[in-house]
């Protein structure tokens, strides 16, 4: 599905990503985790071809097979990419149903979540669809974000840390969120720092320091030495 070769990313004269390689094969949810600063957001614009307003970047990103490393962002949308970022990009003024309603189907390879769908996955939302975005609280916010992605019918979903700051209740509906999600047969590239929630969603992980890829981990080997990977991230 999505395979990176020799990927670097600079800001100015400052270097992120350090030739990452890996790959995502269909059906898949893969995480990548690692400390603030490691390069994981960076990693996720450099996908969806947005870090050119920061910098320069070298390597290749296929997707399905096709490079489009040199394609615009709108370009690789339509190609299947769908971004839910970490500040959640929902349209403030907007209601919930409005946000829903408002971006197009790609119609590329899987069918787009029709409303009444996201409305079933999400029943908070069908409570909450007169609402303005300003209105919703984070987890709310984050349920949109991921479902006005699977209403564009994306093939591959890049999440930028959904589970960030949300109470335990919530980590645990995006969890069942993101295992339906692939049920339907959505691939899920996931930047997650929560190494036990990543554990309990993902099939396979990659350990991103200082640019760098330095480990790539199957679920048992997270179990087996999570309390060493908190640490190391931090938390």
């Amino acid at each position: 599905m999505l395979r990176v070769e020799g990927l670097s990313a600079w800001y100015g004269e400052a270097q992120a990503l350090r030739e990452v390689s890996l790959h995502v094969d269909a059906g898949e949810i893969v995480t990548l985790v690692g400390r603030n600063g490691a390069g994981k957001t960076t990693m996720l614009r450099c996908l969806m071809g947005l870090h050119g307003s920061y910098g320069r970047t070298v390597g290749t990103i296929s997707l399905l097979g096709e490079d489009i490393t040199g394609l615009a962002p709108h370009r690789r949308a339509r190609r299947g990419l769908g971004f839910v970022p970490d500040d959640r990009g929902v349209y403030a003024t907007l209601s919930v149903e409005e946000n829903l309603t408002l971006p197009p189907a790609t119609k590329l390879g899987l069918d787009p979540w029709p409303l009444e769908r996201v409305y079933e996955a999400f029943p908070r939302l069908r409570e909450r669809r007169r609402f303005a975005g300003t209105k919703l609280s984070g987890g709310e916010q984050q349920m949109l974000a991921l479902a006005r992605v699977l209403r564009t019918g994306a093939r591959l979903l890049l999440c930028d840390e959904p589970t960030e700051g949300l109470s335990p209740l919530v980590v645990q509906q995006i969890g069942d969120i993101l295992r339906e999600v692939k049920a339907a047969g959505v691939t899920v590239l996931l930047i997650e720092q929560n190494v036990h929630f990543a554990a309990t969603v993902a099939d396979r992980h990659y350990l991103l320091a200082e640019g760098r890829i330095v480990e790539a981990l199957d679920n048992d080997q997270v179990r087996e030495r999570e309390d060493e990977l908190l640490d190391y991230l931090g938390i």
